[in-house]
């Protein structure tokens, strides 16, 4: 039976404090955090020269409808010979929560923003991460800057890094600007209101889209996956709908891949280690290239990149309703990303699902701590000082950054089906259509479309692995654990 309503948010919320709990993140900041946030009461200042006066700028930040911890802000200028420069600011973070402190204790412990259905458990004080430190609108703040000149083709030609002062015109949402960017709705009040703020973003909206076709032509993966967000009716829970991807969030998405790229390149060439985001070999291959031939397509033996992006990308022109059921069996067969150092000299590992040699987590330091690490990495090469972390410390956090950020999606994970558990304790018995999303001897499961919900099957798992597409009937729920179980129908 299902729980009053009215309580779905308390209840969830009580969830997802055990889970943090329970996998060793903290929920709470500590006294002696709170009381460093406390005293701090305006944003960061530096007078120093180096620093660039570039608040004249069209700065504008694109986020979701409600995000207040706003780390980056983008604007372009058009060059001869068909070339732009991109100019990503990032906040910078550093510059007000210094490094051994009791707020950055906590952000280490954490060591990323956990967003669940009820609660969000910011990385940072709230009155740092969406005030302070966040860049937010008609606010003069401290930034580094990573400036890209991107030629006609979309590969980044030239790049600099330096420490700036900028100013947010506009703080702009996903949904909004990517409806005006496909003509199905004006330009948003405030995009409007910024004269030129529109040509910037078409501009922007033309060098990203040129830049993604030229990361997929070197291998980069389209594998575009249902995310489900909660929908509150107050603090009743009305639906789990797909938080999809659209032309907005792909600027952004373009623009701080190519970002974080440089921030490697930049730690490389002046001598100084780097906290890479790497995703190795992928882990099952062979699954791949079977799920590849129930398609009707062939893949090679060995791993390719490129051979798989060009079938993902068939696949979705033939079946777009269904590309993203196949791009998450994919994504679990690829296995996950980490952290490790790299040190100047040494062969990187690189990202296979991003197609790139160089990539360092550094645009969301008020979300992310290995962004906030690279930060101070950068700002150290910046000032010719020696790297902010000895090489054994950057060792450790690597291995403890990878392991939180997967105890962090286990509790998102564990809230939202928490969360489905709730929608669906009314519907037991009833029969869906599924896609098996994970197969190993801990158990075998499967996800349901409307609503976007994974559950374990507990009988009829006989020969099925990732991929396979089954109907299930609903059994049990049970809340408190999230367990939602099916069986095959």
């Amino acid at each position: 039976m299902s729980r009053p309503s009215a309580q779905n948010r308390r209840e969830l919320r009580v969830i997802a404090q055990r889970a943090m709990a329970e996998r060793g993140l903290l929920p709470d900041f500590s006294a002696a955090a709170q009381a460093e946030a406390d005293a701090i009461t305006k944003p960061a200042a530096d007078s120093s020269p180096s620093i660039r006066d570039l608040s004249g700028l069209l700065w504008a930040s694109i986020d979701n409808d409600d995000s207040r911890d706003l780390d980056q802000l983008t604007v372009a200028e058009p060059m001869a010979g068909g070339a732009v420069k991109i100019l990503v600011a990032v906040a910078d973070v550093d510059a007000t929560v210094k490094k051994d402190s009791a707020i950055d204790e906590h952000a280490r412990t954490n060591t990323t923003s956990v967003y669940t259905a009820a609660q969000i458990f910011p990385m940072l004080p709230e009155k740092l991460s969406t005030d302070l430190t966040s860049l937010g609108e008609g606010e003069r703040r401290l930034a580094i800057v990573i400036e890209m000149v991107v030629g006609a083709d979309g590969a980044v030609d030239e790049s600099a890094v330096y420490r700036a002062l900028v100013l947010n015109r506009a703080k702009l949402a996903y949904n909004s600007v990517a409806a005006w960017l496909d003509g199905a709705a004006p330009a948003p009040p405030k995009l409007a209101a910024v004269r030129g703020l529109d040509e910037q973003l078409r501009v922007q909206d033309r060098v990203a889209q040129t830049m993604k076709n030229l990361r997929h032509r070197r291998g980069a993966l389209s594998l575009e996956t249902i995310q489900p967000r909660a929908v509150f009716n107050g603090d009743v829970l009305a639906d789990l709908l797909p938080d999809e991807k659209n032309r907005a969030k792909e600027l952004i998405e373009d623009f701080m891949i190519a970002a974080n790229g440089v921030t490697a390149q930049y730690l490389e060439r002046t001598g100084l280690p780097s906290l890479r985001r790497v995703l190795r070999t992928p882990e099952r291959w062979e699954r791949i290239v079977d799920l590849a031939k129930t398609l009707g397509e062939r893949l090679p033996a060995e791993p390719s990149a490129g051979a798989l992006e060009e079938f993902l990308t068939r696949q979705q022109k033939a079946d777009a309703v269904r590309f993203p059921d196949l791009a998450l069996s994919v994504v679990k067969l690829l296995g996950s990303g980490e952290y490790a150092v790299q040190r100047p000299g040494q062969k990187s590992n690189g990202h296979f699902g991003l197609a790139v040699r160089d990539y360092a987590h550094s645009t969301a330091p008020n979300r992310r701590f290995p962004d906030l690490i690279t930060q101070r990495l950068l700002k150290a090469a910046l000032a010719a000082r020696p790297a902010a972390y000895g090489d054994e410390e950057l060792e450790a956090l690597a291995r403890h950054c990878t392991e939180q950020e997967d105890n962090a999606a286990k509790v998102e994970r564990q809230v939202r089906k928490s969360a489905a558990a709730l929608l669906l304790a009314s519907r037991i018995g009833e029969r869906f259509d599924a896609l098996v999303t994970g197969a190993s001897e801990k158990g075998t499961w499967v996800r349901i479309l409307r609503p976007s919900v994974e559950g374990r099957l507990v009988r009829g798992v006989e020969g099925l692995d990732v991929g396979d597409h089954v109907q299930v009937e609903l059994v049990s729920t049970d809340v408190e654990r999230g367990f939602i179980d099916f069986a095959r129908s």
